[in-house]
């Protein structure tokens, strides 16, 4: 029984084959995008869930207080570690991490860049990195020893065996031991670093950050297995108020599970907002719309062809067939055609999965896994069952004598019915044009909005080797690559102007509450800085030679100056850290954060000792020989470390990458649902045509022109698309409004967006039904009469 049911069901697909192949076409897409969606949703749900004892581990995290509200953060103090793992018994393991940045590693004279980080002891029994050499417990309990990851292992040494022992030089001045090799991070972990170092190191060379007073370093802790968190919050709550003897008030530590930082690293006032997990959750429902949308074509077709079945359904129900089997019969040929559609769904996503890989940035990899087959074959069977059961509850009630006279009368509820399905396809794909003008939009206008600054043609690197031991000898390097053709201008700052790298609130001033702690980015500079990055001067002036005193200057910027309530700041003086400085300038605003935020106070103070970074204008068009000159110049200046460098634009643009990949795949998304939405609309004004072929005959022969059955035929059809794109605008609007609240500045949604994409829609439905209508209009009005 089973098999002469397939057996059926193959030959009504085989006898339509214009209807199979377009719900070939439309559900093999449908099930293509939700494939590709389940991919990239699967893989940023799995980052950083790698770890054996994902459970147990933390981040330590902090809400402090300021004047306008709370700041989270995710640094702590230097003894925040090593206090927990004491006083706390919760604590299995706890680490102390900070950054090591473009550091060159050499092994018998070969330099190699790379980027690490130091961390605590028991880092390897926290997380799940797999150790090829050496033991968790001892590879960081050394004072001078190195891991080094296997990638970079091969770098220097041209192998990954026997390394235990062996000697790389650190930035050509300290010697480590390696004393281990671990496989380099998996794509799917939030850090991927070269080589670690112990954390001793860190506190022996910055003893600033042993200070319960200081933040900047990273913990992270493994607590006991069925530990309460939130009552282990509670009681950590309270701890750098405990640890400071009640002098700090207005920071509050907190656990945030270690993996959920990617999805959920949103705090808004102290309140966690989310993150791209809004991402997520907005291509799962995009890939649940485009399945609907690929359903309806088949409910659409299905249903619009009954004509053509009502005899075969007669005889059916007169030979004894009961509506439940005719009803399994029509699910079953919407299941087999949907499975078909997924072999040809799973055959696009292999060929097309290296180029969605280019734009997701990911390394997706299509396995075959019993966990991925189950979800693949769920899908669509979902796909299947939606898609078909309007089609078999419909061409199961059909009255066997009706059908077999002939007569087949379309009830009123029926049209309605498929007109809404026409009309809910067309609303989906009008508000993803929509949304997708908006999100281009957006982006484009974060790409090129004046942050206030000229962030073109800045080159820029880190200071090391001799020009980081030296200031002599990067005074002289700088002046020697001012006077380099090309070069506008030079300086040194401490600062990379792409996000929150250092603040203090230790800035005191007359007026100033003694509780609050709000913190103003802190950005030390050389001479020449600010003239470099052309920050605009509201009034005053910048750091000059020419004044000695400018060692105990400092420049706010406009926010700064608001903060603190300041009228005519210029000579005013305010503290730092206990020592009195005067105000000699004050610069327009600038974005030193992404646009997601305000501009928050920020102050320049001249200190070239304390910067790290060395910044270099370069003219427009002369970027090549600029660059080829300033190479063989370091060359000379700091032999034995490569210059690598970076365009400051680059550091900004990678504060948007995920916008602008978002961008990109709704643009792909969206009109692959337009496409399927028309592949729908093509085959119902093929039916509609066929239908009322008789009718069109009879309109030509009494006179009626190809352009007034065109018309006709078409008239229908855009009063529902119009219909659906003044249901998809408020829908629109409200979308678009919700994404770019989470930028403090933005675009704001116009009536010409709007109107591009209600037109641009129409034009897409005029063009895919006009193939059809003309095809009527324009046949012999004799065949399809003759037929009578």
């Amino acid at each position: 029984m089973l098999k002469n049911y397939f057996k059926v069901i193959w030959r009504s697909l085989k006898k339509d084959r214009q209807s199979s192949f377009l719900n070939l076409i439309g559900l093999s897409t449908g099930l293509a995008c939700a494939l590709f969606i389940y991919l990239w949703v699967m893989d940023e749900l799995r980052v950083d869930k790698f770890n054996t004892k994902d459970s147990q581990i933390f981040k330590v995290m902090e809400h402090r207080i300021k004047a306008d509200g709370i700041w989270t953060a995710p640094s702590t103090s230097g003894p925040m570690a090593e206090a927990m793992k004491a006083d706390m018994p919760e604590v299995v393991y706890a680490i102390t991490e900070g950054s090591a940045a473009d550091v060159t590693l050499t092994v018998q004279q070969q330099d190699v860049k790379a980027s690490g980080k130091y961390t605590g002891k028991d880092f390897f029994n926290i997380f799940s990195y797999q150790l090829l050499q050496g033991t968790p417990d001892q590879v960081l309990a050394g004072s001078n020893s190195i891991v080094l990851s296997d990638v970079l292992a091969l770098k220097l040494f041209n192998t990954t065996e026997n390394l235990i022992g062996k000697t790389v030089e650190f930035g050509h001045k300290d010697q480590y031991t390696v004393s281990g090799v671990y496989k380099s991070p998996p794509p799917n972990a939030t850090e991927q670093f070269d080589f670690l170092l112990p954390i001793s190191i860190l506190f022996e060379t910055r003893e600033n950050i042993r200070s319960w007073g200081n933040t900047g370093p990273r913990t992270v802790v493994l607590l006991k297995e069925g530990t309460d968190v939130a009552q282990f919050n509670k009681k950590l709550a309270g701890f750098v108020t405990l640890k400071t003897n009640g002098e700090t008030k207005h920071r509050t530590p907190f656990l945030k599970p270690y993996a959920e930082n990617y999805l959920y690293g949103t705090y808004e006032n102290g309140v966690n907002t989310g993150g791209r997990i809004s991402y997520v959750k907005l291509f799962g429902i995009i890939a649940i719309f485009i399945l609907i949308i690929a359903a309806i074509n088949f409910m659409n077709l299905s249903t619009a062809k009954a004509a053509r079945r009502m005899k075969e359904i007669g005889i059916k129900k007169v030979a004894g067939a009961s509506r439940g089997s005719l009803m399994l019969q029509y699910m079953g040929e919407s299941v087999l055609m949907t499975f078909i559609a997924l072999i040809a769904a799973v055959v696009l996503v292999a060929l097309l999965l290296p180029a969605f890989n280019d734009i997701t940035g990911k390394q997706l990899v299509l396995s075959l896994d019993p966990a991925m087959i189950l979800s693949f074959l769920l899908i669509t069977l979902f796909t299947g069952l939606i898609a078909g059961s309007y089609p078999a509850l419909y061409l199961s009630g059909f009255k066997p004598i009706t059908v077999l006279k002939g007569r087949l009368v379309s009830s009123a509820g029926e049209l309605w019915i498929r007109k809404g399905l026409v009309v809910f396809q067309f609303t989906i794909s009008a508000v993803l044009i929509v949304s997708v003008m908006v999100v281009y939009r957006q982006v484009e206008y974060v790409q090129n909005k004046n942050l206030g600054y000229d962030r073109d043609n800045i080159l820029s690197f880190r200071r090391e080797g001799k020009l980081q031991a030296s200031q002599d000898h990067l005074e002289s390097f700088i002046r020697e690559v001012k006077a380099l053709p090309g070069v506008k201008n030079a300086s040194y700052i401490a600062h990379n102007m792409a996000g929150h790298n250092s603040g203090t609130s230790g800035v005191e001033w007359t007026g100033k509450n003694p509780e609050d702690r709000t913190e103003f980015e802190n950005v030390a500079v050389s001479y020449d800085m600010l003239e470099t990055m052309d920050f605009k001067l509201k009034e005053g002036r910048t750091f000059s030679r020419n004044f000695a005193s400018d060692s105990n200057a400092i420049i706010f910027n406009e926010a700064g100056i608001k903060f603190m309530g300041m009228k005519d700041p210029l000579g005013k003086q305010v503290k730092l850290w206990g020592e009195t400085r005067e105000i000699i300038g004050v610069v327009k605003d600038f974005h030193f954060e992404s646009l997601h935020e305000d501009v928050k106070p920020l102050f320049f103070r001249l200190n070239p000792g304390a910067t790290y970074s060395v910044a270099i204008k370069i003219m427009p068009g002369k970027e090549q020989e600029t660059i080829a000159g300033l190479e063989t110049l370091y060359r000379q200046f700091n032999p034995g470390f490569p210059l690598a460098y970076k365009f400051l634009d680059e550091d900004y643009q990678q504060m948007y990458t995920a916008e602008k990949r978002i961008g990109v795949l709704s643009r792909y998304f969206a009109g692959l649902a337009i496409l399927i939405s028309c592949l729908g609309l093509f085959g119902l004004a093929a039916y509609t045509a066929q239908r009322r072929q008789k009718e069109i005959g009879v309109r030509k022969v009494v006179g009626a022109t190809t352009g007034n059955v065109v018309v006709m035929l078409s008239r229908d059809f855009l009063k529902l698309v119009l219909i659906a794109i003044l249901i998809a605008f408020p829908l629109a609007w409200w979308a678009s409004h919700q994404w770019l609240q989470g930028f403090a500045y933005h675009i704001t949604p116009n009536a010409g967006m709007f109107v591009i994409a209600g037109f641009a829609t129409l034009v897409i439905t005029c063009l895919t039904i006009s193939y059809q209508a003309i095809k009527a209009a324009m046949a012999n009005p004799a065949i399809s009469l003759k037929a009578e």
